[in-house]
């Protein structure tokens, strides 16, 4: 699976997740699936609704964003691919809890935030079996 991000929208994300930090941050990727392909087209960033004392390692998001992100990627022409979220201080690879809470069909960006920085940012996909994450390839546009 190969991903296309703008450098452009790679700002955009590192900028959210580095204003998010200690916290975890996140958001929904919009754009264009094709076979094992995905360009991302915009990211919406999406508040963090977990419990406050939680947020520093969880991320989640009310049900209505979601309907409502999937009803403007439809208004215009997009999809929603994926999912992105940081990690503060932690390696850009996904949790266990990002595992039970995947759906194999979309796409996940990782931004690592080490001391209010991101540092690092890799996709992954969950395996139909929802067993593990494959990695994918991030191509910066």
């Amino acid at each position: 699976m190969d991903v296309q991000l703008s450098r452009e929208l790679q700002r955009k994300i590192f900028e959210q997740m580095e204003a998010s930090y200690p916290n975890e941050g996140g958001g929904f990727l919009l754009g264009e699936a094709q076979a094992d392909a995905i360009t991302v087209l915009d990211v919406i960033e999406v508040e963090n609704t977990f419990a406050e004392e939680e947020q520093y390692h969880r991320y989640a998001m009310k049900p209505q964003d979601w309907m409502r992100l999937e009803d403007e990627a439809d208004e215009r022409g997009l999809s929603l691919v994926g999912y992105y979220h940081s990690h503060p201080d932690s390696p850009a690879i996904p949790s266990e809890y990002d595992r039970e809470h995947a759906l194999p069909n979309f796409v996940y960006v990782i931004t690592s935030v080490m001391m209010a920085r991101a540092v690092d940012m890799r996709v992954w996909r969950l395996r139909p079996d929802r067993g593990a994450f494959e990695e994918g390839t991030l191509s910066l546009t």
